[in-house]
Parts: C-alpha cells; sequence; structure tokens
C-alpha cells in the first residue's frame, strides 16, 4: 500500500472532499484534488478488502 494507514487516508480523503466541496479551488488545485481523492478512496478500498479478507479466511477456518 502506499504507507498510509486506512485512517489516515480517510482523514485525508474527508478532507479533500471538503475542499472539494467548497467550491473555492481554482481549476488547476481542483483537479489536483480529485486526483489525490481517487488515490486516497483505492487505498481506503484496499484496507477494506484485505479486511474482509482476513474476515472470511477466519470464518472459513472455523467452520473446518
Amino acid at each position: 500500500m502506499s504507507g498510509l494507514s486506512y485512517e489516515q487516508a480517510r482523514e485525508e480523503l474527508v478532507s479533500v472532499v471538503q475542499r472539494l466541496e467548497s467550491g473555492g479551488a481554482p481549476l488547476a488545485e481542483s483537479l489536483a484534488l480529485w486526483e489525490r481523492g481517487e488515490r486516497l478512496a483505492a487505498i481506503c478500498q484496499q484496507w477494506l478488502d484485505g479486511a474482509k479478507a482476513k474476515v472470511e479466511a477466519a470464518r472459513n477456518q472455523d467452520a473446518d
């Protein structure tokens, strides 16, 4: 992953979304924020997918 924890990525993503929603940034900055938000969302999704896989593995182990 990127070295960010899920919580760090989520917190930064919330901040990016708030800045974009405020609408005060110039176009170039808005595009950069959007791209950063996409990367942060992907990081969060990787963490969630990994956690889901661990839970499923534990459930399968318990079922055996």
